[in-house]
């Protein structure tokens, strides 16, 4: 990573490694002391907040989008401006929020700007609705589809709000927060995606735990790798590009 390249070839590139592996797990550490890491320069610390939110943001960008590589093209977007103004981040908010709404506004402007030949938005039929696999079943893959393609059939005004209410299981605040909405129209459209549902499927959305737009572990490892690759091409100070 970007920090460990540069310590192994500073005088005192020992003492400050040393400093950094005395953390026993980077995964256990508070958002503000991994921005506040990060803020240093610690990628290690990047990479762990990369990891804790790649989900989340993997799926506010997937439901505006409706299209895996672009979701994910959206969620790398994300994280290069959230690096690149990490010192604009006001600790009064959460980090997570401040990040659900980077990866928000980076999806919207990936929509707003992909050309009309090829449109992002995949324009689908409202499924019929799907039978309940078995535990087990090697079914459930199939029926986790049929839930994602019923999902995906909503307006986005009403697929954002309940992938991240019932989905990522976020309060009405936090998701007000991340849409830049108020808790009235979260509570609004939660209701009426639910009613635009078959009374089936929102039940089973509700209460089954599928890994609905689940962002994969390889997936998951591209973004990372991926957004490392590019800051390890830039100059030290990363400027903001819009």
């Amino acid at each position: 990573m970007l920090e460990h390249t540069r310590l192994s070839h500073s005088p005192d590139g020992l003492q400050a490694k040393r400093a950094v592996d005395s953390v026993a797990n980077f995964s256990d550490l508070p958002d503000l002391l991994l921005v506040e890491r990060t803020r240093g320069r610690d990628t290690r610390a990047f990479e762990t907040l990369m990891r804790r939110y790649n989900r989340r943001l993997y799926r506010i960008a997937r439901s505006i989008l409706s299209n895996d590589e672009a979701a994910e093209e959206a969620v790398r977007a994300a994280y290069f401006r959230a690096f690149a103004n990490l010192d604009r981040y006001e600790p009064a908010g959460k980090f997570g929020s401040w990040l659900a709404r980077l990866a928000f506004n980076e999806a919207l402007a990936l929509r707003r700007h992909a050309p009309p030949a090829t449109p992002l938005t995949i324009v689908q039929q409202s499924p019929a609705t799907p039978a309940v696999p078995a535990e087990g079943s090697v079914d459930a893959v199939a029926s986790r589809q049929q839930l994602e393609d019923a999902i995906d059939a909503l307006p986005e005004v009403f697929r954002t709000v309940l992938v991240l209410r019932v989905v990522e299981d976020l309060s009405g605040v936090e998701v007000a927060v991340c849409l830049g909405l108020n808790e009235t129209t979260v509570r609004t459209r939660l209701y009426r995606a639910q009613q635009r549902l078959k009374v089936e499927v929102a039940r089973r959305l509700r209460a089954e735990p599928f890994n609905i737009f689940d962002v994969t572990p390889e997936r998951c490892e591209r973004i990372v790798t991926q957004v490392f690759g590019k800051l390890h091409s830039l100059t030290p100070v990363v400027s903001e590009s819009r």
